[in-house]
């Protein structure tokens, strides 16, 4: 009997599916548009609008952590107050909307 299954021909395997053998990298790479580039992308958008929206007397902080009250707006840059007549030109990148926005630890 054992002979029996030796002689026996290998029978031919199933080529598989390509699109089974892609599926799991097809939805790693949604799960990271959904969890992490889309929520950054919206971020961004947000802070931009921010920027644009920025007027005399709103109150701001910079990246570097410096806070202060906005005297000037042009298209670059903002003149922003910090203390009691001390004025400093800050460029409009460097304005975030609050401390989340700074780089983490």
């Amino acid at each position: 009997m054992f002979n029996l299954f030796l002689s026996m021909p290998p029978q031919a395997a199933e080529a598989p599916n390509p699109l089974m053998s892609l599926l799991p990298f097809l939805a790693i790479i949604v799960i990271f548009y959904f969890f992490m580039i889309r929520p950054q992308m919206k971020r961004q958008k947000e802070l931009r609008k921010y920027r644009e929206s920025l007027k005399k007397g709103d109150k701001v902080i910079t990246t570097g952590g410096i806070y202060g009250r906005v005297i000037e707006v042009k298209d670059a840059y903002v003149t922003v107050e910090i203390a009691k007549e001390v004025e400093i030109k800050i460029d409009k990148s460097a304005i975030i909307m609050d401390m989340t926005d700074a780089v983490r630890k």
